[in-house]
């Protein structure tokens, strides 16, 4: 049975710096009841008209804590602000790339968090594919929040 983290984000609506309208910076996540030895976080857009759903962030091997800062670097080892590993998202680049739907649109960012039992041993750049896989068999715990983008 795999447990429950509280997920949460500072805002419902995407402020500009976490957009490619300002900073395209990743946003601090915070979280609460996590007992696990690794996070990762896969962010999603479930409903993108020209396929079924688009990752924009993928990032693992992060530390167990409470708050996963803001602006992480768009890198695929990090060292700071925290340790962590980096994937190749939809856009085919490395790190958080910020909503930016069509003018007059929408869209729903489904940020999903996973305890892990263990550090990943995937490559730095790998997909959301190698992540869902590698994953398998390790999540002790999972979360998600949403947020919107409007432009």
């Amino acid at each position: 049975m795999v447990g429950h983290i509280q997920v949460s984000l500072d805002f419902l609506e995407f402020p500009p710096t976490c957009t490619c309208d300002g900073g395209d910076e990743s946003p601090p996540i915070q979280l609460l009841g996590l007992n696990a030895t690794s996070l990762a976080v896969w962010v999603v857009n479930p409903f993108i008209r020209s396929c079924c759903s688009f990752t924009p962030w993928l990032i693992w091997n992060i530390p167990p804590m409470d708050m996963i800062p803001g602006n992480i670097p768009k890198i695929t080892d990090v060292t700071l602000p925290i340790p962590c590993n980096q994937g190749m998202n939809d856009y085919g680049i490395t790190g958080y790339t910020g909503p930016c739907p069509p003018p007059g649109e929408s869209h729903r960012y489904l940020f999903r968090v996973y305890g892990l039992d263990t550090m990943l041993t995937i490559l730095p750049g790998s997909t959301s594919h190698d992540l869902v896989a590698a994953m398998r068999g390790h999540v002790l715990q999972y979360g998600e929040t949403v947020a919107i983008c409007t432009r």
